[in-house]
């Protein structure tokens, strides 16, 4: 049962919002008992927890599987994304915002622990792209990959790119091409140009 209130909660969460979602309305839409549910988590935070933790492993899990498949690094960077977009259910109501204004603590233990994964996976990414010629080979590495993830965070944050005028799908694809183009050589630049040609067809 424990696994089940996770699964239904981390959805509606994702669908409608940290604080939108009250113990009522996941009682209500898994047709159980509020009890039931505190039998399992001792409040809401615990849940929410519980729930953005596992979420973050199924992300991670999925971003090292990408990496095992040693792809060219520049569409290993659109599959991470495609992944994380297809995870987060396109971010509709805004859990990132809701997580870090009404659960604080959650949001910045999540976000340390973002930034140690992406970490290693983008240094990975720009070494190995350094190493097929589509990066430059002048890049500050520990620049980059720490640029790389504040824009990520940043490009969340709805007061600076509010939902109406910046749909997520094309912002996470324009800020993905930004951070591209910054990066790649001539070589990489044919890469870059027939990702995004074939994703527009």
């Amino acid at each position: 049962m424990k696994e089940q209130i996770l699964n239904k909660a981390t959805e509606l969460y994702l669908n409608l919002g940290f604080k939108s979602v009250t113990m009522d309305d996941l009682a209500q839409e898994m047709g159980i008992s509020k009890k039931t549910i505190y039998t399992h988590f001792a409040n809401k935070t615990k849940l929410v927890e519980e729930c953005t933790k596992r979420l973050f492993c199924t992300i991670s899990e999925g971003i090292d599987h990408i990496c095992s498949l040693n792809k060219n690094p520049i569409e290993e960077l659109y599959e991470i994304k495609k992944f994380a977009m297809l995870h987060l259910k396109g971010e509709k109501a805004s859990p990132q915002y809701q997580l870090q204004k009404y659960y604080p603590k959650i949001h910045k233990n999540i976000k340390q622990q973002q930034f140690k994964v992406m970490q290693e996976c983008v240094v990975e990414n720009i070494k190995k792209g350094i190493g097929l010629g589509i990066y430059r080979e002048n890049l500050s590495i520990g620049f980059v990959s720490r640029i790389y993830f504040s824009g990520v965070t940043s490009i969340k944050d709805h007061e600076l790119f509010p939902v109406t005028n910046f749909p997520i799908a094309s912002l996470m694809d324009d800020y993905l091409e930004y951070h591209l183009r910054g990066i790649i050589t001539p070589k990489g630049r044919q890469i870059l140009n027939n990702i995004i040609n074939s994703n527009q067809e």
